[in-house]
């Protein structure tokens, strides 16, 4: 299960509450820049529509080798829909319905040949919650080196 992407700055910015794994739809010159790892997830976010899950704002490149004839007006913005269970899709849908909250992409991987999605039903952090949270892991760091040279 190597991870091809990661979105870094989602658990600074965002109190994951629950994750689910999702697959990502794709087109088929978009599946070599994906495992190459350069799909960047920053910015990105899931959105429901018509009763599906959908990514956007996601970046994939556009493949070199691929020809115009298959990559013609290409847009590496692109809306993907995402596959999950109709259970998980509900759950989802009652967290971000009532409650107000927002999905993300945390990282992409693969499952054997699969490309997978991890995404996360999150509340947004305000400013001084994300400075707490750095304050945290950065006085944590240091009582780990501090026990670490005893």
């Amino acid at each position: 299960m190597p991870t091809l992407s990661e979105n870094k700055w989602a658990r600074r910015d965002y109190e994951i509450l629950d994750e689910v794994e999702a697959g990502l739809e794709l087109l088929g010159h978009e599946v070599k820049p994906v495992r190459a790892g350069q799909m960047k997830l920053r910015g990105a976010f899931v959105k429901i529509v018509g009763g599906a899950l959908v990514l956007l704002g996601a970046f994939i490149p556009r493949y070199e080798k691929a020809s115009d004839a298959v990559v013609g007006g290409y847009d590496p913005y692109r809306t993907r829909r995402l596959l999950v269970h109709t259970k998980e899709l509900k759950k989802i849908f009652d967290l971000v319905e009532s409650r107000g909250y927002t999905i993300i992409p945390l990282s992409v991987y693969t499952r054997g040949r699969l490309i997978k999605l991890k995404i996360a039903v999150a509340r947004g952090r305000r400013e001084h919650e994300k400075r707490e949270v750095l304050k945290r892991r950065d006085i944590e760091r240091e009582v780990r080196q501090a026990l670490k040279q005893k």
